[in-house]
């Protein structure tokens, strides 16, 4: 399965009231690290004139540890699971010790804009989520 790998500076406006990043800067992450792996498997997250794209149909995570600025993540996003017409994400969150602060999880879907509906997963597309190489 495919599996990328994203770092992000963590930022001081991103602390909360208690001095740790707030939870809600941490989907902000996993949005990063998801469109990071879009464009590695090639799907085209910016292109608005084309009716194929993908939806996210759901987002979690859960919280292991906190995060304090200053500090650099790093966030191994895998693909861990294809079906016909969607596919899920696990994103793994580490701070700079390398101590594990959160996973998340992402169900992607294929869709087609202009029919507005699902659609199944193009095999370019399905060959890069399933192999660590990128092939158009």
């Amino acid at each position: 399965m495919h599996q990328s790998q994203l770092s992000l500076r963590l930022d001081w406006s991103e602390l909360d009231l208690f001095g740790h990043i707030n939870n809600v800067m941490i989907f902000k992450y996993i949005q990063s690290a998801r469109v990071h792996f879009w464009d590695e498997v090639g799907i085209n997250s910016i292109d608005v004139s084309n009716p194929i794209g993908v939806v996210v149909a759901n987002v979690q995570c859960q919280f292991l540890k906190n995060l304090f600025f200053p500090d650099t993540i790093k966030i191994i996003s895998k693909c861990i699971e294809v079906k016909n017409s969607s596919f899920i994400l696990e994103h793994q969150i580490f701070n700079s010790k390398e101590e594990k602060s959160a996973i998340g999880q992402d169900v992607i879907v294929m869709f087609d804009y202009s029919k507005r509906e699902k659609m199944l997963i193009p095999d370019h597309i399905k060959y890069n989520l399933l192999n660590n190489e990128y092939h158009i």
